[in-house]
């Protein structure tokens, strides 16, 4: 990992030479109202990666706080997704991102995933591919793929996913996974990696410990030990006062103990849902943007 200069935050090089901040800000389940003052104030706290969605309904908002910061556009990390497409999911997909840019206001996004491993995915990965040979996406990737389908589309098509975003967390810490991705030269992003407060996390005996042993909160410790594993991770807060707090992880350093001691919190349990639960399938492949 390298540290950029100007915030100090850490990167990773994907697999195409790409950089990304190991730390950015996501944007999920943040009410569209309150998505470009959240921005805004994430990036003056020093945030440059931003992570939203198509489905999350605040590309606009997210759009305009970028526009507003005045902040390069080379200086920031911009990515969305994509959601599931109706056939033919090849040119759908195409018009889907060229939809995402329009409310971005942006000529190209830094890394565009396959939100849900669900419909013609291989049709919208040509379509991605051909978005990023064509430098309108730097990078492409994909969310929420189990290991056999990451797996599948690796082997069967000619650009590998340089990003996989899964729930990761110190519950659930994918860490065989996390090696089979390292292998085939894909990057981990955790999404969820607070569980949402789930399971007691921010109450937890071990976390707090090692907390306040460093002075630092239950959530600094979780990002740094996300950090320490080189997981990408991109916390979500409309607090400025907790996106300060969340950024400040670059001025300690876990032991061996301590992260041994974290490794043991792991459960393996998702504290979401199953994507391969076929009803919660037959729900997401329902649902179609308006």
């Amino acid at each position: 990992m390298t540290t950029t200069s100007e915030t100090s935050v850490q990167t990773v090089t994907l697999n195409n030479g790409t950089r990304m901040p190991i730390l950015g800000f996501g944007v999920f389940q943040v009410d569209n109202a309150q998505t470009q003052s959240a921005v805004e104030a994430a990036l003056a706290a020093g945030y440059r990666s931003i992570d939203t969605a198509a489905a999350y309904g605040n590309e606009e908002a997210v759009g305009a706080a970028i526009t507003a910061s005045g902040i390069p556009r080379e200086d920031l990390f911009i990515t969305t997704k994509l959601w599931i497409q109706d056939q033919p999911a090849e040119e759908n997909t195409a018009r889907a991102f060229d939809d995402s840019v329009r409310k971005l206001g942006l000529d190209y996004v830094d890394l565009y995933l396959i939100h849900q491993p669900f419909g013609d995915y291989y049709a919208q990965w040509r379509a991605m591919q051909n978005l990023n040979r064509d430098g309108r996406a730097r990078a492409i990737g994909v969310s929420n793929f189990a290991p056999d389908q990451l797996i599948d589309l690796i082997i069967n098509n000619e650009i590998t996913p340089a990003v996989n975003q899964i729930e990761t967390h110190p519950f659930r810490q994918n860490v065989e996974y996390q090696q089979l991705m390292k292998a085939e030269g894909v990057q981990i992003e955790s999404w969820g990696p607070f569980a949402e407060g789930k399971n007691g996390l921010f109450t937890n005996e071990v976390l707090a410990a090692i907390g306040d042993a460093h002075g630092k909160s239950v959530a600094q410790v979780v990002l740094r030990w996300m950090i320490q594993r080189e997981v990408v991770v991109i916390p979500k807060t409309v607090s400025p006062d907790r996106m300060a707090q969340n950024i400040d992880v670059f001025d300690f350093e876990l032991s061996d103990d301590e992260m041994t001691r974290i490794a043991g919190l792991h459960t393996g349990e998702s504290q979401f849902f199953d994507h391969a639960d076929p009803d919660m399938v037959r729900w997401l492949s329902a649902r179609r943007l308006g």
